[in-house]
């Protein structure tokens, strides 16, 4: 994928060191449109004495501008913050981790996907449940049936499912239909490609749309219960560890 030059000077221009800085979204997913937004994620590293004293730096970072037509939507979080999100049942943290879009990167950062395989555990099933129940209201009760949040749905619960059998973070959801093969999907796909955000079906079969919806997410229930990954984390002595480590670097330099 190439990157365009405004994203590559606002990666540069942010206040901190940043651990990595990938790209989320409908890019990483699959199926941007033309006009679909960067969604750029990533973590920094704030100063010792940004940490500890009275007066202390932003946890979090959001910067959403234009820049020579594109609309970027900057989001970093401090060290310490995304890994205590890490120790939660949180998706997004995870595939802005394992996203193979990467901006900028470091030996922590491969360091940190290693920890974080520890991370991982049945309940993150509850993120994508949770996010497809969303995904599928949204859906609903719009006047239009667009495309996007649709593709959320099946997104998210493939992803769930697939993460509950095998470990393994995967949120592109060309790459979870190679495993899964949904023969409607790539049509979907196909649809949001060649359209815009706002892009919606050119079929109306809703109750065919929603008996898929509850029958993956059944599916994914399903996979939670049988599912052989742990019931807890258990990375915080190497989370502990690695922030430390990194906090101390910051404030010898």
């Amino acid at each position: 994928m190439k990157i365009p030059n405004p994203i590559i000077t606002i990666i540069r221009q942010q206040p901190y060191p940043l651990l990595f800085a990938t790209i989320s979204g409908s890019h990483l997913y699959g199926f941007p449109s033309a006009d679909s937004d960067y969604d750029l994620r990533g973590v920094h590293i704030l100063p010792v004495t940004e940490v500890v004293g009275l007066e202390t730096g932003n946890e979090t970072i959001e910067v959403s501008e234009v820049r020579e037509s594109l609309e970027i939507d900057l989001v970093t979080h401090d060290v310490k913050k995304l890994f205590l999100m890490l120790l939660k049942k949180n998706g997004y943290v995870l595939e802005q981790l394992y996203s193979p879009l990467i901006l900028t990167t470091s030996p922590e950062h491969d360091e940190l996907k290693v920890i974080a395989k520890n991370c991982i555990t049945r309940h993150h099933s509850y993120h994508y449940i949770g996010f497809a129940t969303t995904q599928w209201k949204l859906f609903e009760k719009e006047d239009v049936y667009r495309i996007k949040p649709l593709l959320y749905v099946y997104r998210v619960l493939l992803a769930g499912i697939y993460l509950m059998q095998t470990g393994i973070v995967e949120a592109n959801l060309i790459n979870l239909n190679e495993v899964f093969d949904l023969p409607y999907i790539p049509d979907l796909i196909a649809q949001k490609l060649a359209g815009t955000e706002r892009s919606v079906l050119s079929d109306f079969n809703i109750d065919f749309y929603q008996r898929e919806y509850e029958r993956l997410r059944n599916k994914l229930q399903e996979a939670y219960e049988s599912s052989p990954l742990p019931e807890a984390p258990s990375a915080n002595v190497a989370l502990h560890n690695l922030l430390v480590r990194l906090r101390t670097r910051s404030y010898e330099s």
